[in-house]
């Protein structure tokens, strides 16, 4: 079995550690989307509404967002076995403050829960960009695509299964269970990671962190907050204006104090280089097909098709296999034709599935709209990845830190987005329908055929981003 050597010289399984670091990422990964289908039993359990129960959602993916640009940080100051134990046991902390929240609380003990969520999230933050820095760091260029072609599964995967893996287990158990089983894995994951299968692989350049840097960056969820709240019956537009100026402000604040620090809490030089821009965009737009996916369309099968919770969630599994079987491909591919033929065939992919779903939603066929979906998916293994390796290969090493938590922080809040606009157009698009004089399910489809059009147009752009790409066959090789 191969042997590599960590920074304290030690030797150590290259197989096992990643494994262990994927697994872990992979379990963590799955909680983000993993509670859309036990909405309803969450809102009968603490009487809440159904804009109340999505921050389980929006709020995990914003927290999110403020704790990606704090991994590079973090790489640079603490052990690499010293954060990834940390980040896991912060998971299973929060998981277990969700277990312990008592229904008779009500709404607050639904807030309670939203804080065990949120550490969930902090972990997963962290996490996301640094086992991508990691794997990219212990990989050589000419092997990367393949590297990051594997790591897909967990981004790509993890999104995909949570809804399933959530109908499978609500169908035979309460909802507590499945964050009973994230623990149950979670701390498996630990006791692995605590017995030497994790190393300490990256430098260390030690610095203090910019506190005001990271509370800058809490105007990410301003934003984002008030871009949920214009879809809401008779928002308070002052409230939220103030809320958005200030916000705006603080990221704008956060962005140039980033180029005038010595040592920035994100290093956003990085996008001086071209590809490297064109590679945070690819990523992003290729997430927000993958994630805006694993989202609508259970909404389609539940309310347009009428198929239970459970269907809906297995209707997901077909995509999830075709996307897990084709990340590895896709990383093979790069590394031997290029990024750019790789990321063009996977851009036309996602437009045909996007394009095809629209054309079919008429028809109201499950199996139809499940195709359509795993060529949307299919077509996100050949770009989300491919696209964060080509950005790594761009940068010099020491940068590659900073800018795999820009690409994913980016994408991140781009993903947010997404499924928030993506949410909200249905939403008034059927009220206006309805309003209109429109059936219930005519108003529906008309809903979803907005939205799908939007996707069409948002994948062509990637298109012509992807087209736009310098050439970069062997460049792995020549660097």
């Amino acid at each position: 079995m191969e042997q590599n050597i960590d920074q304290h010289g030690k030797t150590y399984s290259r197989f096992w550690f990643i494994f262990t670091l994927l697994v872990g990422t992979f379990t963590m990964s799955i909680s983000q989307s993993s509670l859309s289908t036990a909405y309803p039993t969450l809102m009968n359990a603490f009487g809440i509404s159904a804009s109340t129960v999505q921050w389980l959602t929006t709020g995990f993916m914003l927290v999110m967002c403020v704790s990606m640009p704090i991994s590079p940080w973090m790489l640079n100051n603490l052990s690499f076995k010293t954060m990834f134990v940390g980040a896991l046991a912060l998971f299973d902390i929060g998981s277990l403050m969700i277990i312990l929240t008592p229904s008779s609380w009500g709404t607050s003990g639904f807030w309670f829960m939203m804080i065990g969520r949120a550490m969930e999230a902090f972990a997963v933050g962290v996490l996301f960009p640094s086992y991508q820095t990691v794997l990219l760091e212990i990989t050589p260029k000419s092997n990367r695509g393949t590297t990051m072609g594997i790591a897909g599964l967990v981004m790509g995967s993890a999104l995909a299964c949570g809804p399933i893996v959530s109908g499978i287990v609500l169908k035979f158990f309460d909802w507590k269970s499945l964050f009973i089983l994230f623990m149950i894995i979670i701390t498996l994951i630990i006791v692995m990671a605590a017995s030497g299968l994790i190393r300490d692989v990256m430098q260390r350049h030690e610095n203090n962190l910019d506190w005001l840097s990271v509370i800058l960056l809490v105007g990410l969820i301003g934003i984002m907050y008030v871009v949920d709240q214009t879809g809401k019956k008779n928002p308070d537009w002052l409230t939220n204006g103030v809320i958005l100026l200030v916000s705006v402000i603080a990221v704008i604040w956060f962005c140039v104090r980033q180029l005038h620090l010595k040592q920035p809490l994100l290093e956003l030089r990085v996008m001086k280089t071209f590809n490297y821009d064109l590679a945070i965009l690819l990523t992003s737009i290729s997430y927000i097909a993958l994630i805006v996916t694993t989202i609508i369309f259970p909404l389609y099968y539940q309310g347009v098709l009428k198929v239970s919770p459970f269907v809906s969630g297995m209707s997901l599994v077909p995509g999830a296999v075709f996307l897990s079987i084709l990340n590895p491909l896709s990383g093979k591919l790069a590394d031997k034709i290029g990024f750019k033929p790789t990321m063009l065939v996977g851009m036309v992919m996602i437009i045909v599935g996007w394009t095809a779903g629209t054309l079919m939603l008429s028809h109201l066929s499950l199996v139809a709209m499940i195709l359509c979906a795993m060529v949307i998916e299919g077509g996100n293994a050949f770009v989300m990845m491919p696209a964060v390796t080509l950005g790594a290969n761009a940068l010099p090493d020491e940068l590659v830190p900073h800018g795999t938590a820009v690409i994913t922080t980016v994408r991140q809040v781009l993903g947010s987005a997404g499924v928030t606009i993506s949410t909200l157009i249905l939403t008034v698009a059927t009220a206006n329908a309805i309003a209109g004089g429109a059936s219930q399910q005519a108003a529906s489809l008309h809903g979803y055929q907005l939205v799908f059009g939007g996707m069409i147009i948002v994948e062509i752009i990637g298109l012509i981003l992807a087209l736009m790409l310098k050439n970069t066959k062997k460049e792995s090789a020549k660097a």
